[in-house]
C-alpha cells in the first residue's frame, strides 16, 4: 500500500462494516483483508495503451488470413503470442526459454539477428514491440547499434513471397532511449523493410487513441507512438515466355 493510497481506508471499512451488517455470521479475519482501493472507475481499466491495441490488431489479421501455422518473433507471451494459438498453430521463438504447456504453442529458442527458418520459408510471421531493443544488451543479446535494422533484414528474408508480416514498433521523434529501446521515424522503418510491401499502416498516438487507418505524417511529430506495419513480400512475375518453359 503507497501513502496516496491512506485517504482511501475510511471508505474500503465503511464499505466493510455495511457487508458485515448484511452477512453478520460471516466471518472475515483481518488476515483475510484485501483492500482495493482505487478500482471502482473507469480510470481502473488496464485497457489502452501500445500493447492492447496491437494485440487486437494483430490477431485480426491473423483471424482474418487463416493460416495454418504462425511464427512470432519474441512478442508477449502473455498477450498476443499465446492468444494467437486459440486460432492457429504457434511457433513462438526467442532468446528466453518458456513452457507454458499450451497444445498449439510451440518454443523454439533462436536470435532474430539468425533466425534458424529458410529464406522464403514462412507464411505467416510477427515481432510486435520487438526489433526496437535489438542490439541493446537489455535482454542479454550482445551491443550492435544495427541491432534493429539487422532483425528488420532477417523478418524479410524468411517471409515467403505473398505471406504476410506483422510489426509493431514505437514511433516518433527518433532516438535511442538506452538501454530500452529505440524510437524511429516512420521513414526508418519503410527503408528498413524496403523489400516488402506496405499492406495497411495502423497505430497508437500520444493520446492513446488508436487509428485503424494511419499515414505517416501521423506519427513524425509523436514522442512516443505505436506504428503497426502489415507488409507483404513481393511475388516474382514470371514473363510469359518462361511460363511456357516451366
Amino acid at each position: 500500500m503507497k501513502i496516496r493510497d491512506i485517504p482511501f481506508l475510511f471508505p474500503f471499512f465503511l464499505q466493510l462494516m455495511r457487508y458485515k451488517k448484511c452477512s453478520p455470521r460471516e466471518k472475515i479475519p483481518l488476515k483475510d483483508l484485501h483492500p482495493c482501493l482505487r478500482e471502482n472507475n473507469s480510470e481502473s481499466q488496464s485497457g489502452k495503451g501500445h500493447y492492447f491495441y496491437q494485440d487486437i490488431w494483430a490477431l485480426q489479421k491473423v483471424a482474418l488470413h487463416k493460416p495454418r501455422k504462425h511464427v512470432d518473433i519474441g512478442s508477449r507471451i502473455d498477450g498476443f503470442a499465446g492468444q494467437c494459438s486459440a486460432l492457429c498453430t504457434v511457433e513462438f521463438l526467442d532468446i528466453r526459454p518458456v513452457d507454458l504447456g499450451l497444445p498449439n504453442f510451440s518454443m523454439t529458442r533462436g536470435d532474430i539477428l539468425s533466425l534458424p527458418y529458410g529464406d522464403d520459408s514462412i507464411v505467416s510471421l510477427s515481432s510486435l514491440h520487438v526489433i526496437e531493443h535489438v542490439g541493446l544488451g537489455r535482454y542479454g543479446d550482445p551491443l550492435d547499434p544495427q541491432g534493429s535494422q539487422k532483425a528488420a533484414a532477417e523478418l524479410c528474408r524468411v517471409l515467403t513471397p505473398g505471406g504476410n508480416l506483422y510489426v509493431g514498433v514505437p514511433l516518433g521523434r527518433e532516438r535511442v532511449c538506452f538501454n530500452a529501446h529505440r524510437i524511429f521515424s516512420p521513414d526508418t522503418i519503410a527503408a528498413f523493410f524496403s523489400s516488402l510491401d506496405l499492406v495497411s499502416l495502423s497505430g497508437v498516438n500520444d493520446e492513446g487513441f488508436f487509428l485503424e487507418k494511419a499515414s505517416f505524417a501521423d506519427f513524425y511529430s509523436a514522442e512516443y507512438a505505436c506504428g503497426l506495419f502489415h507488409f507483404t513480400k513481393k511475388t516474382e512475375v514470371v514473363p510469359s515466355e518462361k511460363r511456357e518453359e516451366l
